[in-house]
């Protein structure tokens, strides 16, 4: 049966000194009580004080999620209006029509005849205006035989599942370890936020593949466009890639690089 708070002071009270000699074994039984009443006085108190913090930091978590409610059904986008940080201005719900959350784009074959032998079609924000302010974007990836998504990088999370075909499909962490795998129909991979990622098709047969972001406007980046398609000198860009001036020369030639 569990001692009260009250029960133990009223204990220790209860045992008093008279003006007969000294009884050490009532001094050390007093002695006890005292320690078990303090101490259980501190984990009243240290109990107390866990309480108070976690639910300080619970209602800290409760106001945190309330912010990101929304306070309208969707906001589709206004191309009428410069696109900003935030996505783009809402479109006057009275002139919000359905196909503005659809995009029919994702059921054919993209052009795969470049370098790459790849075709990036998707529905994000510019293509779907709906899709503004959802925080996601889907985009259809065809692969030809012995084609490839070259390593690139964009400020959200991706995940892809693979309709048809083999590819190998791979991220490389900020510690410089890969992470890849073979992945065939119907398997699914994720890449982390902001990491170097690819996809290679090594099939015998065309491969197809649809990625989901959680932005409507991911930002992708692909690393051998910023190398050899921007303005850099030519001696600036083997510097900082090693790579000896007639490459340089090479795919700056294939990307449409100058200087």
């Amino acid at each position: 049966m569990r001692t009260t708070h009250d029960e133990l002071l009223d204990a220790e009270d209860a045992m008093v000194f008279d003006d007969q000699p000294l009884d050490t074994a009532a001094l050390t039984h007093t002695i006890c009580w005292r320690v078990v009443v303090w101490s259980r006085l501190h984990t009243l108190k240290n109990s107390y004080n866990m309480i108070l913090k976690l639910f300080i930091a619970f209602s800290f978590l409760i106001s945190a999620s309330y912010g990101q409610i929304s306070v309208v059904d969707f906001c589709v986008a206004d191309y009428s209006v410069a696109n900003g940080p935030a996505g783009y201005s809402c479109k006057n719900a009275s002139k919000v029509i359905t196909d503005d959350f659809i995009f029919t784009g994702l059921g054919v074959k993209g052009n795969t005849s470049n370098f790459f032998k790849v075709a990036v079609n998707g529905a994000f924000d510019l293509t779907l205006p709906g899709l503004n302010g959802l925080g996601l974007s889907l985009f259809r990836l065809d692969i030809d035989v012995g084609g490839v998504v070259p390593i690139h990088t964009h400020r959200v999370s991706e995940v892809i599942i693979v309709m048809e075909g083999t590819i190998i499909a791979g991220f490389i962490g900020s510690d410089n370890t890969a992470y890849f795998k073979t992945l065939n129909k119907g398997d699914v991979m994720v890449f982390p936020q902001s990491l170097l990622h690819f996809q290679v098709n090594v099939g015998n047969i065309p491969a197809l593949a649809f990625v989901s972001l959680n932005s409507p406007n991911p930002g992708f980046q692909f690393i051998s466009a910023s190398l050899f398609a921007n303005n850099l000198p030519s001696s600036i860009v083997e510097k900082i890639t090693l790579i000896d001036k007639d490459q340089v020369k090479k795919l700056k030639s294939i990307f449409g690089g100058t200087n």
